[in-house]
């Protein structure tokens, strides 16, 4: 198999979430670190604003793939063949989840005339994938999907001692923008607050409202500020739960801008979440979590950061057409499992503060 070693100049695939381009994090730094190379990433809009943030990237080419699931897919692909013709890519590294198929992607790096072409593949790609890695997920195998990209770089030698997730943070938007914010909007960042997040992208992740709601009241009956944290698309959703919560709670949909948002997540002492792209932002920048996850997808669990799982099942009527999906909720989540109640979501916050209290005094900022 023909060697890396000369690569300096690589292009990695994952035209995804914001979510999974951070968990691809690892695996790209492997790229860099060992090769010494320029790392581009071909991402999609959503996960666009989070490449500044990541170390390990060089620069992006955004474009939303029509094989991948978005608002607003776009339809030429002869231009981006031409795009990434001319950046002279010496290999290109497809990420996926296990029930997505490479061949699309390689069929782009392909017309692209890209050299080498690194992929997991259940088909034999023959002459699209140059460096084919046969796709043992789910059938004989399930990893966490930083795993997953670290194996497959592997592959071809990239190698890594910190397999972490991080992400750069601007810490002047604490003092300059965040606390401002937080002041302006009634919060006291020097007494106890934590954050509550529930937007998804996809229905069938969601968490009740009223579940949510009793989960903030108990947390500000015991003299938590509660910050409910959104886009400014799910501003209505945060200002609703607000009202349901009443005092001690505080509607922040669409206050922050991502970079300011990945700073409070690093500065906030905890985070309850539905399993969405802040859940891996947590993690990169080490703040506890509370994930309550929707049983969708075993591998997107938060990566080496403290953190309580709270999985539950979801509705039939939701479950992916995806038959590898299928085959997998049939096998691991055939057995129904619960919304988790909030005393038990509470109780999980608590005894991850307290963890947290242990080492540091989380409050006086």
């Amino acid at each position: 198999m023909e060697s890396w070693a000369q690569c300096k100049n690589i292009l990695c695939i994952r035209p995804d979430n914001m979510g999974d381009l951070i968990m691809s994090g690892p695996a790209i730094r492997a790229l860099k670190q060992t090769f010494a190379c320029k790392m581009t990433i071909l991402t999609s809009s959503m996960a666009a604003g989070v490449v500044k943030h990541m170390p390990e990237i060089d620069d992006a080419v955004i474009f939303d793939l029509p094989w991948i699931k978005t608002d607003k897919a776009e339809n030429d692909l002869p231009g981006i063949i031409t795009e990434l013709k001319s950046r002279d890519f010496d290999a290109a590294v497809i990420f996926t989840v296990y029930s997505q198929s490479a061949l699309p992607s390689a069929m782009l790096a392909y017309q692209a005339g890209i050299p080498r072409v690194l992929a997991y593949c259940r088909e034999n790609p023959y002459g699209l994938i140059t460096h084919w890695v046969p796709d043992k997920e789910p059938f004989e195998t399930l990893k966490h999907q930083v795993q997953r990209d670290l194996d497959l770089v592997n592959r071809v030698g990239a190698e890594v001692t910190d397999s972490e997730l991080h992400l750069c943070v601007n810490d002047n938007l604490w003092s300059d923008n965040v606390l401002q914010n937080l002041t302006a909007n009634g919060i006291n960042p020097d007494e106890p607050w934590l954050i509550l997040h529930n937007g998804v992208s996809e229905k069938k992740r969601e968490y009740p409202m009223e579940n949510w709601a009793a989960i903030a009241k108990e947390l500000t009956g015991r003299g938590y500020q509660v910050l409910f944290t959104g886009s400014a698309a799910e501003k209505q959703l945060t200002e609703e739960l607000q009202l349901a919560t009443g005092p001690g709670s505080y509607s922040l949909g669409g206050i922050f801008s991502l970079d300011e948002f990945i700073c409070l997540i690093k500065n906030a002492p905890l985070i309850v979440s539905v399993n969405t792209g802040t859940v891996h932002i947590a993690a990169a920048v080490n703040t506890p979590v509370v994930v309550l996850y929707a049983q969708t997808n075993p591998q997107h669990t938060p990566w080496k950061v403290p953190c309580k799982i709270l999985q539950y099942s979801i509705a039939d009527d939701l479950r992916s057409q995806n038959e590898i999906i299928r085959w997998v909720n049939k096998g691991l989540y055939s057995s129904h499992v619960p919304l988790p109640s909030a005393d038990e979501v509470v109780s999980a916050a608590d005894e991850l503060l307290q963890q947290r209290l242990k080492s540091v005094n989380v409050f006086n900022r």
